[in-house]
């Protein structure tokens, strides 16, 4: 049901993005702070939905079509606001359009597989992405900005976070990858038939596709 407490946790993650564009916008310091606090207690989320849906038994289809839309609307959302606001360098912006275009892939290899009942492994590979990407675009609504209020104005808080959203793009690349020929071995038809397991720690099933 919506209602359950795991799907409440997902739509929270759509719910803290307006309050993310308002503090985003306003470029203050304490502005950015709170920009960075509402992002990484919403992608925290992503994993106590899953947890709760398993402990309960509340795994839905509603949970699984929400999931990944809530995960890429607050990624996409953060990476424009960065890159529109002016909070990315040439360096940064690169990776953020690795970033934005692999989602738009997997979204659409996503549509087709699910006609087929595909299912993929959730790979460690996939969540050190998911880690670094959420890290990276936290640190960067943080920003230098932001530092001093937490202690760390002597941190180039922002060149780490675009180090950051550079591993993550490199990740995003690799994940991407093995996605798209899992799509291709079916469009050719050699892929093997696809595994019935038990659900994810993103309230998914785990033969679901890559986050």
């Amino acid at each position: 049901m919506p209602t359950d407490l795991p799907n409440l946790l997902t739509l929270s993650r759509i719910a803290a993005i307006p309050l993310l564009v308002v503090f985003a916008a306003i470029r203050e310091p304490w502005a950015d702070l709170a920009a960075c606090i509402i992002f990484s207690v919403a992608a925290i989320t992503d994993y106590f939905d899953g947890k709760l849906a398993r402990s309960r038994k509340q795994i839905s289809d509603f949970g699984r079509m929400l999931d990944p839309i809530a995960d890429k609307l607050l990624v996409g959302a953060a990476l424009m606001l960065l890159a529109g606001m002016g909070r990315l360098t040439d360096f940064g912006l690169f990776p953020a359009i690795v970033i934005m275009l692999r989602e738009i892939l997997v979204s659409g290899l996503r549509e087709y597989l699910a006609g087929l009942s595909l299912g993929l492994p959730v790979t460690k590979l996939a969540k050190w992405k998911t880690g670094f990407q959420m890290g990276a675009l936290g640190t960067l609504l943080a920003g230098d900005s932001a530092a001093p209020l937490v202690g760390l104005g002597w941190l180039p808080v922002s060149l780490i976070g675009e180090l950051m959203l550079w591993t993550a793009a490199v990740l995003t690349l690799l994940t991407g990858w093995d996605y798209l020929q899992a799509g291709l071995r079916h469009v050719t038809g050699t892929a093997t038939p696809p595994r019935d397991v038990p659900g994810d720690p993103g309230g998914q099933p785990a033969q679901t596709p890559l986050h």
